[in-house]
């Protein structure tokens, strides 16, 4: 097993690189949440209702995984520890799946699409996630399991 550092490591850029990525995307699709959420049923009366919302209601259910890979990827890019450089492509990997592969996937992809018509930024992130995630696809690296 190789080892490095998270934060230097060559091995760990594209991870480095789709990190951003995935949460300016979070944050946007989480505000594009509480817009829908809002428009259904009045405004939220404080950021306290909101975080119980966001935790615990099943409108909000589908991003609560995202927000654990961020967690994921967060505790390896910022570990000041050496860590395996297996990580990286595995956590690309596990992004590609829920993202692409998941119902939670089809969601995020379907609330993407639907942002983006009025959002180039969120257009131009997605595309550049797919493009990091690409080569974790099951035909680009048919030797990974599913």
């Amino acid at each position: 097993m190789t080892v490095g550092i998270p934060a230097s490591d060559p091995a760990f850029a594209s991870l480095r690189d789709f990190r951003p990525l995935l949460l300016k995307a979070h944050k946007i699709l989480m505000d594009a949440e509480k817009d829908r959420y809002e428009a259904s049923h009045g405004a939220i009366a404080t950021k306290g209702d909101y975080l119980r919302l966001v935790l615990s209601h099943e409108q909000f259910s589908w991003l609560r995984p995202i927000s654990q890979l961020i967690v994921q990827i967060d505790e390896v890019l910022m570990s000041k520890q050496p860590q395996p450089v297996e990580r990286a492509p595995e956590l690309l990997n596990q992004a590609r799946h829920l993202l692409h592969d998941t119902e939670i996937g089809q969601v995020f992809q379907d609330r993407t699409e639907s942002v983006a018509r009025h959002n180039p930024e969120m257009a131009a992130m997605a595309q550049r996630m797919d493009e990091l995630m690409q080569p974790y696809a099951p035909e680009a690296n048919p030797d990974t399991p599913d």
